[in-house]
């Protein structure tokens, strides 16, 4: 896929040259486990966690940190830009029924949304958007899949990489 620009007001995305996102939930190994996708060719890393308590999962956030700010790899936090900011984290990523992008952009500049039609993808203003979920997840019970299609539309109208 071509580079491509976050809101023209914003100029390019770092997110424009990744190539290949990990979604993990925190883990025990979570330091030994992210070092492994980095060397196996993640170039961009997103912490998704919903069951730990905001402490817990901020000294987990600060061990993802410390991982991908050696290798200089974005790290993503999902869902919180709060404990993104906190993190130091490079994005926070939000759904369609999280904080808005613009309201999360009042404390993290850099915002990936989650999109799973063609007309949130035209209307999207984040700096990189997340198409799907593609196939069936148990991740996301209740969320329809929405195939390649989807895809395609987004490699053919997203104004974002």
């Amino acid at each position: 896929m071509p580079q491509a620009t976050g809101s023209s007001s914003r100029g390019p995305s770092p997110a424009g040259n990744c190539r290949l996102y990990l979604i993990t939930a925190c883990r025990p190994d979570l330091e030994d486990f992210l070092e492994a996708a980095i060397a196996g060719g993640v170039d961009i890393g997103q912490i998704r966690d919903r069951q730990l308590s905001d402490a817990a999962l901020l000294e987990e956030l600060a061990t993802a940190r410390a991982v991908t700010a050696r290798h200089r790899v974005p790290l993503v936090v999902n869902d919180r830009p709060d404990l993104a900011l906190l993190a130091g984290a490079d994005f926070v990523h939000v759904g369609q029924d999280d904080i808005s992008v613009t309201d999360a952009r009042r404390m993290l500049p850099s915002v990936g949304l989650s999109t799973h039609t063609p007309e949130q993808i035209v209307a999207a203003d984040a700096d990189y958007l997340g198409v799907g979920p593609i196939f069936e997840t148990p991740t996301k019970p209740g969320r329809p899949a929405v195939g390649l299609e989807l895809v395609r539309c987004a490699a053919t109208h997203a104004r974002q990489p």
